[in-house]
Parts: C-alpha cells; structure tokens; sequence
C-alpha cells in the first residue's frame, strides 16, 4: 500500500526543496526536542543525499562515527520512497548490521517514535538464510539437530492447517543456537530446483520474499544478497522469473566501502567436488539406459581426478588457494566439459522413457548445463580468475568472468538509479579513488565530514610489537573490561583460539550464529568475541564494550583475486595493500566509541613485517598512540 509522503506538497516548490525543508524542521526541531542531540554534520548529509537524489547520482558519503548517518539517509529515503511509489533499498554489509539497524531499539522504531510515523520495512535476506525443506526432510535422517528444527516449524508446513494462515518462518535468526555447521545442512542450496519443487508453496523463503516485495517504504537486505540479485536478474527474467528484488528509487549502501567483497561472491560460477556425484547419483535409477549410466560413471571419475589435482595442486593457506595448473589438469577439465555435453544429449532419450523423476531430472539438466559453463570459462581463460577455496567442508572451483570493476559498471552504475555509499571510512587521506577505482565508477559525488566525538579525552591507543600476541591480549584483559579481539583470517583466529586452550572467556566466531554471538557478548556472558568480520557494522556502547584489540593488520589476503587487482596496480604495495589495510584499520578502531558516553582502549599488536606502514598507520589514528 502506497504511503503517503511525510509532509504536504507546494505547486510552487519541487518535491525536493518540500524535501529539504522537511528535513531541516525534522532535524533541527521535531527530533531535538525529543532529545535527539543536533549536529550539523548529520544535517549537512542529509541535504547532500537529497541533491543526490534529484540529480540520480552516485554519492560517497564518509561521516565520522557519532554522525548520525543512518538517520541522514533514512529521512530521505522514506520521503522519495513514498515520492516516486517504489521503496528504497538499504544493502547493508551482513546480517549483524541488519538486525541493528531494525531492532526495536534502532533507528527506524527511534524515527517513528519520535516523529509519529509508521515506516513500512521488510527484510529480504540472502537465500542462505532461509530454510530448504527438501534439504531439511533429508537432513533429518540423520542429524538430530535438523529433527529438532522440524519440530520446531508451524503446523501448516506438514499441511496440518489452514492454507489461509501461512505466514514467513525459516530463517536463520529463529534458529539462533544451530551452529553455522548444521544449518549449511538444511539451508537454501542453489542446486535444488526452487521453480520445480512440489513444496514451494508452504517454503520460508518462497512466503518471506512474497512479503517483502509488498514493502512501501523500505526493503533492507544483506550486499551479498542485492549483488546476488544483480547477477541473476537477466537469467530470471529470461527464465520468466521475478527478479530476487523489485526496482527500487534509490539504493543506499551502508558501510559501503564493502561492496566490491559482496560482489566478488556473487559474481562467479562455483563447481563443488562432491556436487556432481550427488546430483547424478539422483537420476542413475533402474530403467536408464546403459549407455547414459556408463557415461556419468565416466564423469563422475573424471570430475574426482580434476578436484584430487586441483587439491594438490593449491598454493596458499587463506580462503581462496591459487590453482597451480597442469597439463593433466588441463586435459581433465576440457575431458569433463565433452562427457557432460555427451550425458546431456542422452538425457533427451531417457527423459522419454519416464523412468528419472522429474524433479531430479530437472536439478540434474540445470546443473549440467551450469557445470558446462563454468568448466569452459575455467578451461578458456581470458578474463576469467579462478581459485578453489573450502565451502563447508567441501572444495569448490570459484571461476570469475571479469574483474568486478566491469561487472558492477554495466550492470548497476548506468546513471539511472540514484545510488548512496554511506560510511565512517571510505577515503584515504580525503581521496576516493581506491574505492571508486574498485567499483568501476567514474563519474560520482563525494564529501567527507570528521566524527563530532572527541577522541583525546574517551580513547587511548597503545601500539605494541610483542613476542607473542595471545599472552598480550590476555594480560590486556587481567584489568577487566568487555574486548572485542580482530583477526585479519579465520586461521589467525584459529591459531590463537588454540593458544587459549578452551578459556571459557572467549567466543569465536562461527560456533554460533554471529548475532547470538554479539548479543551474548554484550549481555556480559563471556568477557571477549573473537571474530575475522567484524571489522565493521558492529554496535556496541556503553561498558558492554570498552577494549578493542587488533590482533593483526588487516591487509588483503594473498589470493588470487588480490594478485589479478595486483597485476593491473602501477605500484601494488602503494595502490591496492595500504589503502585496503588502512581503510579495514579505522573500520576496526570505530568499534569502540560508538556514543558520547563511550571510553576505553585500542591495543593494535603489530609485527616486524609492518614496520614499512607504521607511519601510515599512525596518520590515520585518531589519536596519537602511547608506545610504538
């Protein structure tokens, strides 16, 4: 249902000068009253996304923690929403950002609390994040946790209800003890056939995505997830599917200097070791012919002989391992692209004699033609980047058409959508072109306004270089204090986990769903959260929060997306690590002080091999650190 706009229209004035003096009475006045502290940063934001708007441009918008910036773009954002009759999106970096941002504690129930309005906001999460019962009814057959949640669904999922009360069920916040491990056996797989399966219409997902496409004012999903939309959007539309997402009016990203990551995922092709076997093993039933069946065996042998010497064959320890190739790699690759083409072809035939459930034929039709995709991009080259990385426990061949800076300048940067980044850190020394640069923008708006916090009197920083870290964060928390702990990997994490040896002060990142993790940690269960991600969108005031320790700097891993950016880069060490690491730094260090009440320490553990960038990294603190 269309909403109508927040304040009367003038046939004398535009939409947008109604706008801005909407917003400066909101800002200045209603909300102050409210006790809602007046900045003139956060007003000057505002405006300058108002222009954005009118003008249909792209917008850097870096303002310093403490600014108020959600605020900024949610006025605007709900006032053209209801403008043009389309929501805005808001692409936020992960789910823990999301949840913060709609909680009833957050900004939006604080805007409509104090101003009287009811914003119509639905969550699209990315598809992972939602139930597959197809996966669940198989999981169940031998995973106690995956029993537990079916127990757990609404009676109408089983058909024991009413068809009239289904509403959205399934996603990952509901099941906030299940540990990332079990759900990845019994979420959304891109392999099960969602137009195809016999129970679409009682899925979570399939109810969820009804209800947030009917949004008026704000839909709010995850980048991963409105890149992903980006990506699939044609083949839908050929397919004669609805895109993931409807047209928005404007799209903001929030922590936005983390787009080109979430488009990094969604912009591949991924072939998986033990996919293939299991999709075939679905259609080799009685009744199939031989020719067909000694054919998939043939595959399925050959697909396990490429993945035995691309294991072998991978160089590095981080998540994405650089494929050294071969010549028998080479020649199993281009072997297993002519025997799917060749299973392909008699399927024609088989699929007459009605033998292969239709279902299963279908999954296996699609994800042939998939692999055949993929494995040619992997065999040709050209543009293509490739790597294999471990995608819960089972290895994966990641191919990448192009570099994202392509991608993201054909298909979302056309000048047609009026598109926001909003971030406490986006430039490096006041320059944005490592960001846009990334992003393959070139024609944007930019401005960047300092936090009103003041820093000397609530933070202090001390820069050590010791023998061994784990001792020192340890030692760091004998004087109390809640720590948040950020590791530059999972393995860094990993490896200090074990120095710990089960200390039961600690979490880690991906025991649990991380927003459990979070909240637990705030409530004072354990006294530190370790995580590899946090780096940014993480909101904790107050005493919940009063130490961060930086673990490692935070440079970009040595993998073979960072070497093709590398390959391209004048000087790699001055174009693509320092800007990264240091932009990642001050995202870090904004953890701590999130409100004017806020205080406590930074400890950054630095090693011999930062020595080169100690001077920068100083010249991006916000205050001057106490030892180096």
């Amino acid at each position: 249902m269309k909403q109508a706009i927040p304040f009367a229209l003038d046939r004398d004035r535009s939409f947008f000068e109604s706008m801005d003096d909407w917003i400066g009475d909101v800002l200045y006045d209603e909300l102050t009253e409210k006790g809602f502290d007046l900045r003139d940063e956060q007003v000057f934001m505002a405006f300058q996304i108002g222009q954005a708007l009118k003008e249909k441009s792209v917008l850097f918008a870096e303002a310093g923690v403490g600014t108020g910036k959600t605020i900024a773009y949610l006025l605007p954002a709900v006032a053209y929403a209801r403008y043009t009759g389309k929501p805005a999106i808001i692409a936020c970096a992960d789910e823990a950002l999301i949840d913060q941002l709609v909680k009833e504690t957050g900004d939006i129930g604080k805007l409509e609390q104090a101003l009287g309005l009811t914003v119509d906001v639905r969550l699209a999460k990315s598809r992972e994040q939602y139930l597959c019962l197809k996966r669940l009814d198989e999981a169940g057959k031998g995973n106690e946790t995956a029993k537990w949640i079916d127990g757990e669904l609404p009676d109408y999922v089983h058909g024991h209800s009413s068809m009239m009360k289904l509403e959205p069920y399934g996603d990952r916040s509901s099941f906030p003890d299940v540990s990332d491990d079990d759900w990845s056996l019994v979420n959304y797989h891109p392999l099960w056939q969602c137009s195809s399966c016999d129970l679409r219409n009682r899925c979570g997902q399939t109810l969820h995505r009804a209800h947030y496409r009917e949004a008026a004012d704000l839909i709010i999903c995850s980048q991963d997830f409105y890149m992903e939309h980006l990506w699939t959007k044609e083949s839908r539309i050929r397919q004669e599917q609805l895109p993931l997402l409807p047209e928005p009016s404007v799209l903001v990203f929030d922590e936005g200097h983390l787009l080109e990551y979430a488009a990094q995922k969604a912009f591949t092709y991924r072939v998986q070791e033990r996919t293939l076997d299991t999709v075939l093993s679905r259609i080799m039933v009685d009744g199939v012919r031989e020719k067909t069946l000694v054919l998939m065996e043939r595959l399925i042998d050959c697909h396990a002989a490429l993945f035995l010497a691309l294991h072998e064959h991978a160089e590095g320890e981080g998540e994405r391992r650089k494929i050294g190739r071969t010549a028998q790699i080479e020649a199993d690759a281009a072997q297993a692209v002519r025997l799917a083409v060749d299973i392909l072809e008699e399927l024609v035939f088989d699929a007459d004699l009605y033998v292969i459930p239709d279902y299963d034929l279908k999954i296996a039709e699609e994800y042939l033609e998939q692999y055949i995709h993929s494995m040619k991009l992997f065999t040709e080259g050209g543009e293509a980047v490739d790597w294999l990385e471990n995608e819960n426990g089972d290895e994966t061949l990641v191919i990448m058409p192009r570099l994202v800076t392509d991608m993201l300048g054909e298909l979302l940067f056309t000048g047609k959508l009026p598109v926001i980044f909003s971030s406490a850190t986006m430039s490096v020394g006041g320059n944005f072109s490592y960001l846009a640069d990334s992003l393959g923008i070139h024609d944007f708006k930019s401005f960047s306004v300092e936090s009103p916090f003041d820093y000397e009197e609530v933070m202090q920083i001390r820069m050590e270089e010791p023998a061994d870290k784990a001792a020192e964060i340890l030692r760091s928390m004998e004087n109390g204090g809640q720590t948040l702990v950020l590791f530059r990997s999972k393995a860094s994490m990993e490896a200090f986990r074990r120095q710990t040896a089960g200390d039961p002060r600690f979490l880690f990142e991906g025991d649990r769903a991380l927003t459990a993790l979070v909240r637990d940690f705030q409530d004072g269960k354990a006294q530190a959260l370790c995580s590899w991600h946090l780096w940014e969108g993480l909101d904790i005031p107050g005493e919940a929060l009063t130490r961060v320790a930086i673990h490692d700097m935070p440079y970009p891993p040595d993998d073979p997306l960072f070497e093709a950016k590398r390959r391209f880069a004048g000087d790699p060490y001055v174009d693509i690590d320092l800007p990264y690491m240091l932009l990642r730094l001050r995202q870090g260090i904004g953890r701590l002080i999130r409100t004017s009440d806020d205080h406590g320490e930074i400890l950054l553990l630095t090693d011999e091999k930062d020595s080169r960038a100690k001077e920068d990294i100083q010249r991006v603190l916000p205050v001057r650190p106490a030892t180096v």
